[in-house]
């Protein structure tokens, strides 16, 4: 566990920001909003961000990138499949999405993910400066806090939630929660998405680890903490730099002609069964049966993100996916115009983009998300504000976005019904409401967020001095 020095300021999730390229044998920076965000203040503060590499047995020294010390945390095969495939992703995952798969319960899954946490700690602890502040995310390493609080009393610590965290009546089921809510509560910072999450952690660590609720927070153990409300964002002014480039536009031009001019109802989404897929299929189909007028007039395209391909349950709902895709072109489709174009892949910035520019009508349906950030992207790249956003409201985005056609994804007839609103929307009325779901976006971005973040725990010191 050496390291190449100690940080004042060290980020921790479950992997890496970085990506090995093979062919180039030589490391590259991984997309998205999170490393965007951070990596000024990781360069400012000289920090260190502790994550697994993403290859099963791999011993990798520390070892620096864009002016940021990577420091790999090592998992083997075995602590992949019980910790991350087990634990994280079919008990945690389920059970903090509201329960819509049965979460299982297995203690030779809890023991590699107290394990693999307590490793986390161990190397954060290598890392951080004793008096230092560490920002850790997500379910895989809820555990983490406490376990570095037992070696640092003195460092700032914080923990990020970027999925829900449920109902105590959900919860409640978990049979390690107290040990948990005991992780979490080790730091002195603990975000939500939504103002839910932190009234639902509230309530589960008042009645099971007897957590004092007080103005802001709670005091547990003799110590005071912070729950906040943060809700993570996009980078806007990327997006919309992207949106509004030559290549995009002309992308974006060439999907319009191959959808043949149709209007085009886009929906962007991992292949998980948090997202609705099925259901917005459903829907759907109900449109073009009860609408035939509109939906005659409309393209729908669909990119199904692939994620955890080698679990049966996901291998099932992509069948069950694509089953509802060939029954409704079969019913609806005629020579020249196919009523669903279905792709199964992950699509490069540039042609996402694209696509958030040819789409008339977002389709955001999920059936209960941490936030979506598929949503906050759509409506970065309308700077023109045209376009129509249909938003369920068990998205997380659905707090801030209100301006967006919020529904009920279960409710099939609501979701064909907003559609067809969706559609024939008056132009001034779509561009009022993109207009204020704009000003949202852009006023709150993704360093907008974590400069939020970074500011309560830089206000921890106080506590501690």
């Amino acid at each position: 566990m050496s390291v190449l020095k100690k940080s004042s300021f060290v980020v921790a999730a479950n992997r890496l920001p970085v990506r090995w390229d093979e062919q180039e044998e030589e490391w590259h920076s991984s997309p998205g909003g999170l490393v965007s965000a951070l990596r000024p203040n990781l360069q400012e503060r000289e920090g260190t961000w502790v994550g697994w590499t993403g290859q099963p047995d791999q011993e990798l020294a520390p070892f620096e990138h864009d002016s940021i010390e990577q420091h790999p945390v090592a998992l083997s095969a075995g602590d992949i499949e019980n910790y991350y495939h087990g634990f994280c992703n079919a008990t945690i995952w389920p059970l903090y999405h509201n329960a819509i798969r049965t979460p299982e319960y297995h203690r030779h899954w809890w023991r590699p993910y107290e394990t693999v946490n307590r490793r986390f700690a161990e190397e954060i602890v290598e890392a951080v400066e004793p008096d230092g502040t560490v920002w850790i995310h997500d379910y895989h390493l809820q555990l983490v806090p406490f376990f570095i609080r037992e070696e640092c009393p003195d460092a700032r610590i914080g923990f990020f939630l970027h999925i829900p965290f449920p109902p105590i009546e959900l919860f409640g089921y978990l049979p390690w929660r107290r040990e948990v809510l005991r992780g979490l509560l080790g730091a002195d910072v603990v975000a939500f998405q939504t103002k839910q999450g932190v009234d639902n952690f509230t309530e589960a660590a008042a009645r099971f680890l007897g957590a004092r609720p007080v103005t802001d927070g709670l005091e547990h153990d003799g110590r005071f903490v912070r729950l906040q409300w943060s809700p993570i964002a996009v980078d806007t002014g990327a997006f919309e730099r992207l949106a509004r480039s030559s290549e995009v536009q002309a992308h974006a031009d060439s999907i319009h002609e191959r959808m043949g001019g149709r209007h085009i109802l886009l929906g962007v989404d991992r292949l998980d069964y948090t997202k609705g897929i099925a259901s917005r299929l459903k829907a759907l189909e109900t449109f073009f049966e009860r609408y035939p007028g509109t939906a005659s007039r409309c393209a729908v395209l669909q990119i199904a993100v692939p994620t955890r391909e080698s679990v049966t349950d996901y291998v099932d709902m992509r069948d069950d996916v694509e089953r509802l895709v060939g029954r409704i072109n079969g019913r609806f489709g005629r020579p020249g115009y196919t009523p669903i174009t279905y792709s199964y892949r992950g699509l490069p910035a540039e042609e996402l983009v694209a696509c958030y520019r040819a789409a008339d009508v977002m389709m955001v349906t999920p059936f209960c998300d941490g936030m979506n950030l598929v949503a906050k992207e759509y409506v970065a790249s309308r700077y023109d504000d045209t376009g129509v956003l249909v938003l369920s409201e068990f998205a997380g985005a659905a707090a801030e976005l209100r301006e967006a056609l919020l529904i009920n994804p279960s409710d099939l007839d609501w979701l064909a019904q907003s559609l067809d609103h969706a559609i024939g929307m008056p132009q001034a009325e779509r561009s009022r409401r993109m207009a204020a779901l704009r000003a949202q976006v852009l006023e709150y971005d993704v360093f907008a967020w974590s400069a939020r973040c970074i500011e309560a725990l830089d206000g921890v010191a106080v506590q501690h001095a």
